[in-house]
């Protein structure tokens, strides 16, 4: 089973780069952050034309918005919250058949947190670390098997996930108050699958900002977006990519794909 995960920072503007993807890389499913689109426009026809019949979403206009697609058919998780009751479309969750099973897949758009890492001054980054502790309770209470995170987390929580951990420790991503946690969300139950690729001593970036002209020569990325496996899957991993040259496409996200690879 090959996933792949995106914030495509709109889907209707990027269609055409998420087609190229698809041939490129074939995967079997597809977990897209920031759609940007309310489900009544959803461009579901083009995407069963590229291969994916088996769509599901949660957007709105403008802003957010999850959608996770497939070439298998997908059984959605309904059980999931309605993250501090915002209704915000930041989770979708289906299942999806495996080699061995059902495998559960979540994808997740933590709020960004705003520019003030303050809680009094900044309402949204308030709200980013409530998202973040409502989620871990949740998850300590619902113990996955066969399961995936993927997603947009918005928090680079190692050293090494930073182009500067000194610089950025007070910047709104790598702030002690989101890391920890991150931290503590993935050792709800849960396996760093990027990192069992790349060790923690090792640069490891999804996302350049817009803001820097020449985003190669300054390579001031973050790692943003994860994989995570419950530790029932992780003998089943058989690769990762991280789609850098994305970046360089036409018009592109300034998050790149993610590619996970699991014999399951």
């Amino acid at each position: 089973m090959r996933i792949v995960t995106w914030n495509i920072n709109s889907l209707r503007l990027r269609l055409p780069l998420l087609g190229d993807l698809i041939r490129h890389l074939a995967p079997d499913v597809i977990c897209l952050q920031e759609t940007k689109v309310p489900d009544p426009l959803f461009p579901e026809t083009a995407l069963a034309e590229l291969g994916y019949p088996h769509q599901i979403r949660r957007g709105m206009k403008g802003y957010n918005g999850v959608a996770i697609l497939s070439r298998h058919a997908l059984k959605p998780s309904d059980d999931t919250p309605d993250w501090c009751e915002k209704g915000d479309c930041r989770h979708v969750a289906a299942r999806v058949k495996g080699a061995g099973g059902p495998v559960e897949i979540h994808n997740f758009y933590v709020p960004a947190g705003g520019d003030i890492p303050d809680t009094e001054l900044n309402p949204k980054y308030a709200h980013k670390l409530a998202f973040l502790d409502e989620v871990t309770a949740w998850f300590r209470t619902h113990h996955l098997t066969r399961s995936v995170i993927v997603g947009d987390l918005n928090v680079a929580p190692l050293e090494n996930d930073v182009w500067s951990h000194r610089q950025l420790l007070n910047v709104v991503s790598h702030t002690p108050s989101e890391t920890t946690r991150l931290t503590d969300w993935m050792e709800t139950g849960f396996v760093d699958a990027m990192r069992h690729f790349v060790p923690p001593a090792e640069k490891l970036y999804t996302w350049w900002s817009y803001r820097n002209r020449d985003w190669q020569a300054s390579n001031r990325g973050r790692r943003l977006d994860h994989v995570w496996i419950t530790p029932d899957l992780q003998d089943a991993l058989d690769g990762m990519t991280v789609v850098r040259e994305a970046r360089n496409w036409t018009s592109p996200s300034d998050h790149v794909p993610v590619v996970i690879d699991l014999s399951a």
